[in-house]
């Protein structure tokens, strides 16, 4: 009998392994484009960005998980490809992050500072937007970043 249970717990170890290094290799296979693109504050500053976009279905739902770093002026900007109330969450996020939920003309709505690493907790845009942009915790301090700052970039369709 304790060889059989000590064979159960080995098998279910090994499955647990296969399962990880499956989720792992799925994960990796998102690959996302990279775009420059530039927040422009009140005060007419120019914050340079190389932001990595999430496009499709796929691409959003990885979002930054599972990252462990990521280069102070970069970020990940998520395009809905419509206006709509957009949900977050951190779930398998290592990062913390600073999030600005942007309109479709570029214009910073709302901005939801130090979101929490493996938090469920959804972090809400509070009302219709088309764009997320997700920046290292701390970002939008250092920047100075306010609503109705401005991202622009060629994803962006202008004023």
């Amino acid at each position: 009998m304790l060889a059989a249970r000590d064979l159960s717990g080995k098998s279910a170890l090994v499955a647990l392994f296969l399962l990880f290094v499956f989720t792992a290799a799925a994960l990796a296979e998102v690959e996302f484009t990279k775009d420059k693109m530039r927040i422009v504050t009140a005060d007419r500053k120019v914050h340079e960005l190389t932001v990595e976009l999430a496009v499709d279905p796929d691409q959003r739902e990885q979002g930054l998980m599972f990252r462990r770093s990521m280069a102070p002026d970069h970020g990940m900007l998520f395009d809905f490809g419509e206006t709509r109330r957009v949900m977050m969450w951190m779930k398998n996020t290592y990062l913390p992050l600073d999030m600005l939920f942007i309109d479709n003309k570029g214009v910073v709505r709302t901005i939801r500072q130090g979101a929490v690493p493996f938090s469920e907790a959804i972090i809400d845009s509070g009302e219709p937007v088309a764009f997320v942009l997700e920046l290292n915790a701390g970002t939008v301090k250092r920047l100075a970043i306010r609503a109705g700052d401005r991202l622009e970039g060629a994803r962006i369709p202008g004023r």
